[in-house]
Order: C-alpha cells, then structure tokens, then sequence
C-alpha cells in the first residue's frame, strides 16, 4: 500500500490566508466535493475556516458515481444542516437546482431591506474536484480554467454572475498530513494529487484491488476478464494481457496498464464507482 502521500506546496498556505481573509465579506460558502469520494475531498482545514458560516455542498462528478450513493451521501449532508446539490459540472447538470437554492438565499437576504444587495459567496474544494467547472457554468462563460489536473486555479478572481450575484473563486487547497492513509490514495485515484509525484504502476494496483472486491462485475465486464484473481497484480496482469500492453520480449507493460486502469476509473468508463460507501460512515 502507499504510504504517507504528502502534498502541501507554497500556494496551498496562501489559500488557507486567502480563505480566513475573505470569509466575512461572502454570505455563504459553496463547497465542492467529489461524489465518488465524499470524505475523502473534504478538506477539514475548511470545515475549521468556515465554521458556522451557511454551507451548500456540491456532489460533484455524481455521473461517475453510484447513484444510488449519491442519494445516500446527500441525505446525510442535509441531516448535519447543509444545503446539498448533486451536480454534474462539466455538462451542467444540476445546476438549475443551485440557481434555485441561491435565490431563496438571496431573497431571505434581503427581506425588509429598502436596498438589495446580491449575494456573495465563496467556493472552496480540494484540487481537480470541478470547481472551475462549475464557476464557468455559472457565468456562462469560460471565466475560470478548467483542467484534468490539480492546480490550475493559482489566485484569487472575484467574479459576477449573470443574475447580478458575486462569487470568489480559490485556488484548490489540500491539507499538510493525511491522518488517514485512504484519504490520500482515494484523492491520488481520482486525480487531486499529481500523478507525477506517485508510483502510477502502484496506485492503479491498489485501485485494482479495491474495485475487484467492490465492483467486480464492472472491472470484468470492462476487461473482458473470466474471473478476479485474489492477488490484484494477477488482474493487472490479465487486464493488461487482455489489451495487449506487451513491451518486446513478452514483459508486462505495468506503466501502460496503470495509466489505462486510473485514466478509465477517472473518466467512468469502467462504470459508476463510489469508493467512499455511506454505510461504512456511520
């Protein structure tokens, strides 16, 4: 298993500041979360910088997901007193029911004053988890870069959203030590942590062996395997077999299989996967 996945550079300090700076100027917080993982992607360093400050949190990627989980997670969001959209940034998805939510936001607001005033919030999440994504189906336009790699967002962008309403944008923001070791391989699974900094042959082995005993039915139909082997090496190996991932002298192209396994689980070709089931949350 990996160990110890520690990724704290510069910017992420200068997100936490950015966040403690800004937090009394916005009426709420969007907190972007990843569906498939949604312990994992939410960053406690947030929960003790926005405190008691009215929360929305976004199941995000909930297309990649079981949808199934997906209900389960946001009923449990909603019993500890958030507001909860299921979204599916990259399309769209969803946020029809977040427009929604912010007006009532925005009307409660305002109720008694003689002069409205929109609503500002800030969105905050871990790295890779969609939140450029969502801001650019906000404003209806391509105002924050998007990217299938932790990040991108360096700075601080206030921007103005087409119903008048404001929001603060924040680069993704990790946290110095993961306490618990499938915190920081569920995030280096589904791309928050650079790829370059892991052993890709190593993450997608243990990848392999979580989904051979959760979703095994997906991981064989997806690969054409007969069976799952207990050893997930074995099913890396047929897997890589049955793609034909061979280097000159008959040897396992283990880099190649890797990259396939983490690129296909990110992308949902392997099947709606949640990592992070609610019943074990308890």
């Amino acid at each position: 298993m990996i160990d110890n996945i520690n990724w704290y550079p510069g910017h992420m300090k200068k997100t936490r500041e950015l966040i403690q700076e800004n937090l009394k100027m916005v009426d709420l917080v969007i907190e972007v979360i990843d569906a498939r993982i949604p312990i994992s992607s939410r960053n406690p360093i947030i929960d003790e910088l926005v405190q008691s400050k009215k929360r929305i949190i976004i199941l995000n990627k909930s297309d990649l997901s079981d949808r199934s989980e997906n209900d389960a997670w946001a009923d449990y969001f909603k019993s500890i007193g958030n507001l909860v959209v299921t979204m599916n940034c990259m399309s769209g998805g969803g946020v029809n029911q977040l427009y929604k939510a912010l007006d009532k936001e925005q009307n409660e607001k305002n109720a008694g004053r003689p002069i409205k005033k929109p609503l500002r919030m800030m969105i905050v999440g871990v790295p890779n988890v969609g939140k450029s994504s969502l801001i650019n189906r906000m404003t209806g336009k391509r105002s924050a870069q998007t990217g299938d790699r932790p990040g991108v967002t360096k700075g601080k962008q206030w921007l103005s959203l087409k119903n008048g309403m404001q929001l603060l944008d924040t680069p993704g923001i990790l946290w110095p030590k993961f306490e618990d070791p499938k915190a920081g391989l569920n995030l280096a699974f589904c791309g928050s942590i650079k790829d370059e900094i892991l052993d890709t042959a190593t993450l997608a082995m243990e990848l392999i062996g979580i989904l051979s005993e959760e979703y095994s039915d997906l991981l064989m139909e997806r690969y054409k395997l007969e069976e799952i082997s207990d050893m997930p090496l074995s099913t890396m190996e047929d897997i890589a077999m049955k793609r034909g991932f061979i280097l000159p002298g008959k040897r396992i192209d283990y880099e190649r299989c890797a990259r396939t396994v983490l690129d296909e689980f990110r992308s949902g070709k392997i099947g709606h996967i949640t990592l992070e089931r609610r019943e074990n949350y308890d």
